[in-house]
């Protein structure tokens, strides 16, 4: 039962959940932490990736990618292509499952919510200006310098440095953190692939009330644009050797 998919399937799913969680409080009528704003959406997302990643650690990934995008960032790093499937697929379902238990944790707030772009928001993203070329740009510039920082707090020379055991998770989490705060203002900064789609999937499957559409035409830059930066990212921690 332990095993890296099944690790990879958990963290995913514990990260969608608690981030759309945060974007469902945030934006749907009538609950608790409506109209809390940007902070506490980006401070969430960063507590999200954090729990995610111990989670995902705790049940049986040590590498806790989480992300389709770390996953081909390390792929590419290493030459070792043999988990990029497996990995994708249970980080997929993960945000599926991850989204579905959103829904109805907030299931009495969906008929209170009339607007139909802010159900959609709470599952995956949209643009501020809906600009596809800037918007796919935004994504790729965001998710390189999170796959490149991560590197970074892994690299040799930070384990040198002597963080404490269990810190990295946190630290990917402040770092998220920062990343939705300086450059998510564009896109919402999905970074993430599974974190847009899996959840992306879940809002055209489940019986939202008053859903409208998936918005398909958008949903490709939240997925190639971040495998695009994760690409690059990896590339060059390739050549750098970290």
């Amino acid at each position: 039962m332990i095993t890296p998919w099944f690790g990879e399937f958990m963290g995913t799913m514990v990260l969608v959940l608690m981030g759309d969680g945060v974007v469902a409080g945030v934006l749907l009528k009538r609950s608790k932490a409506e109209g809390a704003g940007w902070m506490a959406i980006a401070t969430g997302w960063g507590m999200a990736v954090m729990c995610g990643v111990f989670t995902a650690i705790a049940c049986g990934s040590p590498g806790a990618h989480i992300n389709p995008a770390v996953t081909l960032s390390v792929a590419l790093q290493t030459g070792d292509f043999s988990n990029l499937i497996p990995y994708i697929l249970a980080q997929m379902l993960g945000g599926i499952a991850g989204g579905a238990l959103v829904w109805l944790l907030y299931l009495p707030h969906w008929e209170e919510t009339p607007d139909q772009a802010t159900k959609l928001g709470v599952f995956c993203n949209a643009p501020a200006i809906r600009a596809f070329p800037k918007n796919f740009l935004s994504e790729v510039i965001a998710t390189f310098v999170l796959i490149f920082v991560i590197a970074a707090i892994f690299s040799r020379s930070v384990a040198e440095a002597g963080p404490a055991a269990g810190l990295a998770p946190f630290l990917v989490g402040c770092l998220v953190w920062g990343v939705g705060l300086s450059l998510g203002g564009p896109t919402g900064y999905a970074i993430n692939p599974a974190r847009d789609l899996g959840p992306r999937i879940a809002h055209a499957i489940l019986p939202i009330a008053g859903k409208g559409g998936s918005d398909w035409e958008y949903s490709w830059i939240p997925v190639a644009g971040p495998l695009l930066g994760g690409a690059v990212a990896g590339l060059l921690v390739r050549l750098l050797k970290f």
